[in-house]
C-alpha cells in the first residue's frame, strides 16, 4: 500500500510540474522549464523509492550496460550499407514504374482500345 502511494504522490508531483509550465505563462521560459525538470526530478526521486521504481532503475542501469556491449558498424560500412539502400530504392522505383507503364499500355492501348494524348 505504501508503495501505490508513493507512486501515487510521484504522478502527482510530475503532473504539478507540468501545470507550474502552464500557470506560469507569464514568467520567462527558464522558469517554466525549470519547473516541469523539478517536477520530473521530484517524481523520479519518489518514484525511485518504490520497489517497482527500483525493479525499473536496476533494469534501465542494465539495459545501459548492455548497449555499451554493442558493437557498432564503422562509417565505411555504413556508407556502404547506406549506397547499398540508396541504390535497391532506385532499382525497384524502376521497375515499379516499368511495370506501371506497360500495365498502363496493356490495359489502355491493347484491352480498352483507349488512346492517352
Amino acid at each position: 500500500m505504501a508503495d501505490k502511494l508513493k507512486f501515487a504522490l510521484a504522478v502527482l508531483l510530475l503532473v504539478a510540474g507540468i501545470a507550474g509550465f502552464y500557470l506560469l505563462a507569464e514568467q520567462a521560459m527558464i522558469l517554466r522549464v525549470l519547473s516541469v525538470l523539478a517536477g520530473a526530478g521530484l517524481a523520479a526521486a519518489v518514484a525511485w523509492q518504490t520497489e517497482p521504481g527500483r525493479q525499473f532503475f536496476g533494469f534501465a542501469k542494465e539495459a545501459t550496460t548492455e548497449a555499451k556491449k554493442v558493437v557498432w558498424p564503422s562509417r565505411k560500412e555504413t556508407v556502404q550499407t547506406t549506397g547499398l539502400v540508396f541504390a535497391f530504392v532506385v532499382v525497384m522505383a524502376l521497375f515499379l514504374w516499368l511495370t506501371d507503364k506497360g500495365l498502363e499500355w496493356v490495359l489502355y492501348d491493347l484491352v480498352l482500345g483507349w488512346r492517352q494524348s
